[in-house]
C-alpha cells in the first residue's frame, strides 16, 4: 500500500445506455464510428462520454450530467459531448481535482469495435488532457441478451480515479 499524506484520491463510477436508431451519427467516446444507426438522445447521445462525465462528476461529489445538462433544456439539443466533457473537466480543475486514470467499458452487440478503441482513447485522452496510457477502452458483447445483445442498444460504464493536492494552513 501506497501511502500519500500530501493528496486526496476518490473514484467515481458513471454508466449510460441509449437506444441505437437510424438516421443518426454514432458517436463514442467523441469518435465518430461509421455503422449504420446512431445513438437516440437529447444531445448527440454519446454514451461513452456520458459515462466518462458522470464518473468525474460523481468522484468529485458534483452531481451528475443530468443536473448540470439537462435534457429539458434546449440549450443542450444535439449538444456534441466532447464539448460538455471539456466543460466539466473545467468544472473539475477549479476544485483542483486532476484525472489521474480512466477504465471504459463499452457494451455494443454491434459494432464491433477493436479497430476503433485505440482512437477512441486517443480521443478521450486529449479531451481530458491525461496521458494516453491513462485511458483504459474495453469492449463487451452482451452475448445476445437485453437491449444490448439485441442489439438495440449501446451502453458504457466508466470508472475514474481523481486527485487533489491538499491544502496545507500553517
Amino acid at each position: 500500500m501506497i501511502e500519500d499524506h500530501d493528496h486526496e484520491y476518490r473514484t467515481g463510477i458513471g454508466t449510460d445506455i441509449h437506444r441505437l436508431v437510424p438516421g443518426r451519427r454514432l458517436m463514442l467516446g467523441g469518435l465518430h464510428v461509421p455503422f449504420g444507426a446512431g445513438l437516440a438522445g437529447h444531445s448527440d447521445g454519446d454514451v461513452v462520454l456520458h459515462a466518462v462525465m458522470d464518473a468525474m462528476l460523481g468522484a468529485a461529489t458534483m452531481g451528475d450530467i443530468g443536473e448540470l445538462f439537462p435534457d429539458t433544456d434546449p440549450e443542450f439539443k444535439d449538444a456534441d459531448s466532447k464539448e460538455l466533457t471539456i466543460a466539466v473537466k473545467e468544472l473539475l480543475e477549479e476544485k483542483r481535482w486532476l484525472i489521474v486514470n480512466v477504465d471504459i467499458i463499452i457494451h455494443a452487440e454491434q459494432p464491433h469495435l477493436k479497430s476503433v478503441k485505440p482512437q477512441i482513447k486517443r480521443c478521450i485522452a486529449s479531451l481530458l488532457g491525461v496521458d494516453f496510457m491513462a485511458v483504459n477502452v474495453k469492449a463487451k458483447t452482451n452475448e445476445g441478451l437485453g437491449e444490448v445483445g439485441t442489439g438495440q442498444a449501446i451502453a458504457a460504464t466508466a470508472m475514474v480515479l481523481l486527485k487533489r493536492k491538499y491544502k496545507r494552513t500553517l
